[in-house]
């Protein structure tokens, strides 16, 4: 009887909770601002993911505002309701330009944001509203075009009660009000799924496509090609004319929109069409663009599923596989999966490299926000930006447009979870030093404007992910030729490092590069360094494959990597011909690996 009595009250106690739970989600409303309907001129920033777990909406406008951000919200309740902006001041010097202000239903809010001083992402109230229908209409106004961005909209009943900073508890916020976990979609069973819609990842796809396999590519940004596409626009380096084998390649070349430099102002030039279609055409494989993967299922060493979120509208998808590729540069997927991976320099008494630090340490090469001017027929003004890095007649680059030396890392900021850091650093310091030229060299600029300024970052180095081989220094300039031997790679040994005189200028601050170039004879990358050495069914290709960091210096050029795609793409068909792991096809099935290389 007793028990009977305890079970009825404990039954009754979670009714109880879950109806408040429901009466609560029923008095709140949460908005991600990257799902408004209509973006206008804002722009969707996924960079950051890792640290927000979100996207948000930015302004970028170079300076002029942008074309306001629209969507319809529903409000399951009407009354009064509190509104709350989760933003930041993107360049507290003292204070940043991202001002915006938020409309609802045609009524401007009372707070103006994005201008606090404070550089954290914070929730800012807005005041109070009357909800007295059961829609309205969100509006962002930009009011300067310096970048200003919102994360989320939040409306409660509740007075006087913060929505929480706190991440984890911003997760259960967000997964109690748009239902994250429960409308997760099932995207399919493949033998290959591709993570990094980059060049590396782009060739992976195409390779194992071509070669029966079904294959998922999943990139988390609209458009494919990574560092050469027409939001980053960097040129493809690497011969391929220098091959040990002449079918490598292949895919690369069709990739290849030619060389218009880097940061060419005209978008065309970097081929995203030629990229989209390439994939399309291909029936084999699925391509699932805006998505970041972000969660990885494991079991006894091996990639079971990978789960992403789409950047814009939030829908959670769940891909399965029985294999995997990490070609996200950042070595994102082996990251969530337990892979074992380095981050910095190594020191010359670890690898014997005459090239290596002296100390280990967490020293990376760095992000580049290229940009362009263009000439125009009348006097252009640009305003003065005393939040932005200062620039005088003694120090200041007079360029019309950008090249690769506008850098921004070096130890100074971790490329992956700094990376809104670093971007905001290169936009401190390409409007400060345009508005330099603008105000005080009009004889050169005042007939010149901004044309465009990337503001994704075009990053060099952070997790390399370490395979059964890692290639050094001396394997490339010794030019080892060991029996797994595929890749071939013509690269410099090219690691970058603050100009001298930018240091002298902006000491710890530096946003300008130089470098060495270290000539090599063409060597080749050991199929060992393509393959993750603890996670059993995990291949990857790019920036972020077995090597040290001296030796990373020249593997990491795009057409280098792409090859290195072209060859996971046959490794996994072999692998699952066999079905076997990346390593059994090392052990057991190289001489057949390395015939279709050899063709």
């Amino acid at each position: 009887m007793m028990m009977n009595l305890i079970f009825s009250r404990y039954v009754w106690g979670l009714i109880l909770f879950f109806f408040v739970l429901r009466l609560a989600a029923q008095e709140q409303v949460l908005v991600e601002a990257e799902s408004f309907g209509e973006k206008g001129g804002w722009v969707v920033d996924q960079q950051s993911f890792p640290v927000l777990h979100s996207s948000y909406l930015m302004a970028h406008g170079m300076g002029r505002p942008v074309a306001d951000a629209k969507t319809k919200v529903k409000f399951p309740k009407r009354g009064m309701y509190q509104v709350w902006v989760r933003t930041k001041d993107w360049a507290p010097f003292p204070v940043g330009p991202g001002k915006f202000q938020l409309f609802v239903d045609g009524k401007v809010l009372q707070s103006t944001f994005g201008e606090s001083g404070d550089g954290a992402w914070k929730w800012y109230s807005g005041g109070e509203v009357k909800v007295a229908k059961d829609s309205v209409e969100l509006v962002l106004k930009d009011l300067t075009g310096f970048n200003g961005r919102v994360d989320a909209i939040f409306f409660t009943k509740e007075r006087d009660v913060a929505p929480p900073n706190e991440l984890a508890d911003m997760n259960v916020l967000r997964n109690k009000l748009l239902g994250l976990d429960a409308g997760r979609k099932e995207m399919g069973d493949f033998d290959l799924v591709v993570v990094g819609g980059g060049v590396a990842g782009t060739c992976a796809a195409l390779s194992a496509a071509r070669l029966g396999l079904k294959v998922a590519l999943i990139q988390d940004r609209p458009l494919l090609g990574g560092n050469n596409s027409s939001e980053v626009r960097v040129h493809l380096m690497g011969d391929l004319d220098k091959s040990y084998y002449p079918k490598l390649g292949r895919i690369v070349r069709e990739l290849d929109n030619g060389d218009p430099g880097n940061g060419n102002p005209d978008a065309k030039e970097y081929g995203d069409a030629r990229k989209f279609a390439m994939v399309k055409a291909e029936k084999k494989l699925s391509l699932f663009i805006n998505t970041h993967v972000y969660q990885a299922e494991t079991e006894n060493n091996r990639v079971k599923a990978v789960i992403g979120r789409d950047i814009e509208t939030n829908e959670e998808r769940r891909f399965t596989g029985k294999y995997f590729a990490d070609c996200t540069g950042d070595g994102t997927l082996g990251f969530l999966a337990g892979a074992d991976f380095r981050m910095g320099r190594e020191s010359k008494k670890e690898t014997g490299e005459s090239l290596a630090a002296d100390k280990a340490d967490d020293f990376t090469l760095g992000t580049s926000n290229l940009w362009a001017s263009l000439p125009v027929d009348s006097v252009t003004t640009f305003p003065e930006t005393p939040w932005a890095l200062p620039f005088t007649e003694e120090y200041h680059i007079d360029e019309v447009q950008s090249d690769w030396q506008w850098e921004t890392g070096f130890g100074n900021f971790n490329t992956i979870t700094e990376a809104e850091q670093i971007r905001d650093h290169n936009l401190r310091a390409v409007y400060g030093n345009w508005s330099y030229l603008k105000n005080h060299k009009p004889e050169k600029y005042a007939k010149r404007e901004l044309a465009w300024v990337a503001y994704i970052g075009g990053k060099r180095e952070s997790r390399r992910l370490m395979g059964d081989h890692i290639l050094t220094q001396m394997d490339i300039q010794e030019g080892k030729m060991y029996p797994d031997a595929t890749v071939t790679a013509t690269w410099t040994i090219d690691l970058h490092f603050p100009d001298k005189k930018n240091t002298l200028y902006f000491p710890d601050e530096e946003f300008f590069a130089g470098t060495k170039h270290i000539r090599v004879a063409p060597y080749t990358i050991p199929y060992r360094c393509l393959y993750s050495r603890n996670i059993d069914n995990l291949f990857m290709a790019g920036r972020d494959i077995s090597t040290t960091h001296v030796a990373f210096g020249s593997t990491r050029v795009m057409r280098t990597c792409g090859m290195m795609g072209e060859v996971v793409g046959m490794a996994a068909s072999v692998a699952n011909k066999y079905q076997t792991t990346p390593r059994g096809v090392y052990e057991k099935h190289l001489s057949e690996l390395m015939g279709m290389i050899k063709d």
